[in-house]
């Protein structure tokens, strides 16, 4: 899923991310986060949480695929969110860490949960119906993009430059080319990849609503995201009862793929996240956004049989290298 991002709103999770981002707002500026990357460095180097952060990111795709096979889209987002909040809760009760408070906070939550958790985990499960789990994971990558697009109409300090124009229309090429545009779209389900595009665009309009509103706002990043992942479960409860029926029978592979989407995609993969954020800074913890649609084509035609044509790869180069170049900010000039 798109990567939760940096401070700055403009990349997670998230695949996926992806992805929250109400706790990357205080990821650097909490104790908590500190201590708890601290005594990781001692147990597990930072480049290897790196590499299973991309896996667990980049698998997420295949899981949603495996779980539509039983469980209808809305019930598969609702898993992965009871399950990641599950998740979440268990680190907040072993810390003794507590929930947010105060009225205004929740809702702002309630309004970052819809934006980024309930609709786009929804639309990915949806897209997936029928488009390969690859293709939904190039189409996460493209967040960057829309993010970079919309932070120059409602972020006033990202001001546009030559370079990320550039990237910008760097990254619709690759679209383009992994759509194969010149076929006419021919053997691609319009509406599948356009349910993966808007999930995608979800997850920077949540950033730029969550830095207006959240940053800044008292408490850990996980007791945040938890939060907000409760207020996900509560509207994927409704909303599952009333446009879904219950399951027939849990089998297990798709049962195991949700649990393991929640708890490890969205639960354990944040927390790794974190304490990258702390450790190694917010330029490097992102990059893992780039691993994510690789990793996510490698899954889907190994064990999931599906079908690569060349364009496929190299639009997501495209892509990738389009959403570099959107991150890319010139340094500090030096004085006179």
């Amino acid at each position: 899923m798109s990567a939760p991002a940096a401070p700055r709103p403009t990349t997670e999770p998230p695949s996926g991310t992806p992805a929250t981002a109400t706790a990357t707002t205080n990821a650097t500026a909490t104790s908590a986060a500190t201590a708890t990357a601290t005594r990781r460095r001692g147990l597990l180097d930072w480049r290897v949480r790196f590499a299973i952060l991309s896996v667990v990111w980049g698998f997420s795709f295949l899981l949603i695929k495996v779980g539509t096979e039983a469980y209808a889209p809305f019930q598969v987002a609702l898993g992965r969110v009871l399950f990641g909040a599950l998740a979440l809760l268990a680190v907040l009760l072993v810390r003794r860490e507590r929930l947010p408070g105060g009225l205004r906070t929740w809702g702002h939550l309630t309004v970052a949960a819809l934006l980024l958790n309930t609709a786009p985990f929804s639309l990915f499960a949806y897209a997936e119906l029928t488009i390969p789990s690859s293709l939904a994971g190039i189409c996460n990558a493209t967040s960057p993009l829309w993010g970079m697009a919309l932070s120059l109409i409602a972020l006033s300090e990202d001001r546009p430059t030559r370079r990320r124009f550039a990237g910008l229309g760097l990254g619709f090429l690759g679209v383009l080319t992994v759509l194969g545009a010149w076929h006419g779209f021919s053997g691609v389900d319009a509406k599948g990849t356009a349910f993966a595009l808007l999930a995608s665009l979800c997850y920077p309009i949540g950033w730029i609503y969550v830095r207006r509103t959240l940053a800044g706002t008292p408490g850990s990043p996980v007791a945040l995201t938890g939060g907000q992942l409760m207020v996900s479960t509560l509207q994927l409860t409704l909303v599952s009862a009333l446009f879904t029926s219950a399951p027939a029978s849990f089998p297990l592979w798709p049962t195991l793929s949700v649990i393991a989407l929640g708890a490890l995609g969205t639960g354990m993969a944040l927390q790794m996240q974190y304490g990258l954020v702390t450790e190694v800074g917010p330029t490097t913890a992102q990059m893992v956004t780039y691993f994510i649609p690789v990793i996510a084509t490698t899954a889907g035609v190994l064990v999931l049989g599906e079908q690569l044509h060349w364009n496929t790869p190299v639009g997501a180069a495209i892509v990738l290298a389009g959403a570099a170049l959107t991150q890319t900010r010139p340094g500090p000039r030096k004085p006179a």
